[in-house]
């Protein structure tokens, strides 16, 4: 129905408006826009094919079906004291009075007046009435409008529930006409120019720009309009000062006018939902901004836990190798006191100097060994608890320090998302804390790397402890030393023998021990790195969904955002062409 009046200008500010509209409901899909925000947009599209949209708004008992009836020149809408529209009434043309209910408190008003071929006027409960519902139907039907007409009373002028109305008018960047109704109620002229300086001086600050402002009496203007008698109908017509509010209802908004404000209000619709929504985004980034913090502070704590975790256990793994070098130590000691000219007879028993070699040199390396590995597994045991419950505090105070955020604004699954995978990892944490078994963890450690010495060694385990499995290997790697003190010992009588036999027993127990310490590091680094690698991974996997939902949102909020942005300098550009267009000079813009 709109595009019988248009230029080829407004036809072109048309096709993109549509566009930009249209293109509007994917980023506000994404960021799950309120179903009524969505439902305004349709609204909004749906809205550029109807006629003129003329809405009254104000208090209850301003005047407004008072107002109406005055344009109709008849009672033809109630009136009252007392809150009398309970519904919005579109007043429509139709060959005869009558009213049919539309929507859901929408009733559509019928009244064979030629100008509302045109027009369509808008009655709205009043605001700031005992029945809220009359104040929320008024509002919800504001961002519908073309132009708003605010109607406030002569006898309160804009009360402080009006400047917040008129705020929320403002947000919607609608057009707005200032009505003061009932000036028949004061007693002199003077009065109505002090209440319209009042109105016109509070208008100004509220919108930046200079308001249009009318004083009318529209229980007079009605009573002129069905007076028979033309001096009372005069003499009522002037003193209700409606002519001049009529003449720009009905002319000063042309069609080529009511074309570009039905243009401009889509825009301000849509601009509105686009910064709602931009900062609902702005909103969403700071959350995710603190979650891509703690995504990187409990990263960065691994890898500062798995430098320090190797770096330790270097420290623990040097006591097992300090126990073996000193083994080696008192074995230099030993052959150098034992194999010996003055000691030939010693050497000719072997057994004496195996045990004396056991007592001395071999002495309690086994049980050293085990305590320093026992020692060993069971810091690795501890530090693994102690990273779980590290990070489980700092998730609880993450939780904790931002759970109010998740109401509010930001809403919809975003929130409900990401509070769930956050309180995810730190349930993961809670439950590896609350289910640690300490000793369990170490026997199962301890018996993986008693399985990997025997291993290395390629000695049977069977159902020995640690302990008995090194004494073990240790036998087996140092009985070809005891075996080279005893073998051949009595033909070894010789100077120049002896001093090799030295040689070689030093030799050997040098090749056993570092095999040992190869095999014992060997086992127990593998152990480590795959305990260590087991633990991380177990964090790194409770993170995993997180870190996804965080990284999968920073990439449509990104993307989304930016749509956003276009569609906000779009909104604006086109904003500005159809304020080029000379809007009408009378009008003022709330926004």
């Amino acid at each position: 129905m709109l595009r019988r009046f248009l230029t080829n200008e407004e036809e072109a500010l048309l096709v993109a408006e549509r566009r930009e509209l249209a293109n509007l409901r994917t980023p506000l899909t994404n960021l799950e826009a309120k179903a009524d925000d969505l439902a305004l947009l349709t609204r909004a599209l749906l809205q550029l094919d109807e006629l003129f949209l003329l809405v009254i708004v104000g208090e209850f008992n301003s005047g407004k079906s008072a107002f109406i009836n005055a344009l109709l020149g008849r009672r033809f809408l109630v009136e009252g004291v007392t809150p009398t529209t309970a519904s919005v009434h579109i007043l429509r043309y139709g060959e005869e009075a009558g009213k049919t209910q539309a929507e859901n408190d929408i009733l559509a008003v019928t009244y064979p007046v030629d100008w509302l071929r045109d027009i369509n006027i808008v009655d709205t409960p009043g605001t700031n009435a005992v029945i809220r519902r009359h104040q929320e139907i008024t509002e919800d039907f504001v961002p519908r409008a073309d132009l708003v007409l605010f109607i406030t009373s002569a006898d309160r002028p804009f009360s402080e529930s009006e400047r917040a109305f008129i705020q929320r008018i403002r947000e919607w960047g609608k057009k707005v006409v200032f009505v003061i109704n009932k000036i028949d109620i004061l007693e002199t002229p003077a009065d109505v120019d002090r209440v319209t300086r009042f109105v016109d001086e509070n208008a100004r600050q509220m919108i930046d720009r200079t308001p249009i402002v009318f004083a009318v009496s529209s229980r007079q203007a009605r009573q002129a309009k069905e007076t028979v008698d033309a001096d009372e109908r005069t003499r009522l017509w002037d003193s209700s000062r409606f002519g001049p509010l009529e003449s720009y209802i009905l002319h000063t908004l042309d069609e080529r006018q009511r074309v570009r404000l039905k243009l401009s209000n889509p825009l301000g619709v849509a601009q509105r939902l686009t910064e709602r929504y931009l900062g609902v985004a702005e909103a969403r980034k700071g959350l995710l901004k603190e979650d891509v913090a703690t995504v990187r502070t409990i990263e960065a704590q691994l890898v500062s836990y798995e430098t320090d975790m190797r770096r330790e256990f270097k420290y623990h793994l040097s006591h097992v190798d300090n126990v073996l070098y000193a083994m080696a130590d008192r074995g230099n000691r030993f052959f150098d006191e034992t194999i010996r000219v003055q000691r030939i007879f010693d050497l000719i028993n072997a057994d004496r100097v195996r045990g004396m070699f056991e007592r001395e040199v071999v002495a309690d390396t086994s049980a050293k060994v085990e305590a320093y590995t026992r020692d060993l597994i069971d810091w690795l045991v501890d530090q693994d608890f102690r990273q779980w419950q590290a990070v489980m505090d700092y998730l609880n105070k993450r939780i904790s320090r931002h759970q109010d955020q998740i109401i509010g604004e930001v809403g919809g699954s975003f929130d409900s998302n990401r509070q769930a995978l956050l309180e995810s990892v730190g349930r993961a944490a809670r439950e590896v804390v609350a289910t640690y078994d300490h000793q369990a963890e170490a026997r199962e450690l301890a018996d993986s790397v008693q399985r990997s010495v025997a291993q290395t060694a390629l000695v049977e385990v069977g159902a020995i402890g640690l302990g008995a499995l090194l004494v073990k290997v240790l036998a087996t790697a140092l009985a070809d030393v005891s075996g080279v003190l005893a073998a051949g010992a009595v033909a070894a009588l010789g100077f120049y023998v002896i001093p090799n036999k030295r040689r070689r027993a030093k030799a050997d127990l040098l090749t056993k021990t570092n095999d040992l310490r190869d095999r014992l590091s060997s086992a127990l680094t593998g152990q480590f790195e795959s305990e260590l690698d087991r633990s991380l991974t177990r964090i790194r996997e409770a993170m995993r969904p997180y870190t996804r939902f965080v990284e999968m949102q920073q990439a449509t909020l990104g993307d989304t955002e930016g749509a956003l942005r276009a569609s906000q300098r779009a909104l604006d550009e086109m904003a500005t062409r159809i304020d080029t267009m000379q809007l009408p000079t009378q009008g003022a813009t709330v926004g």
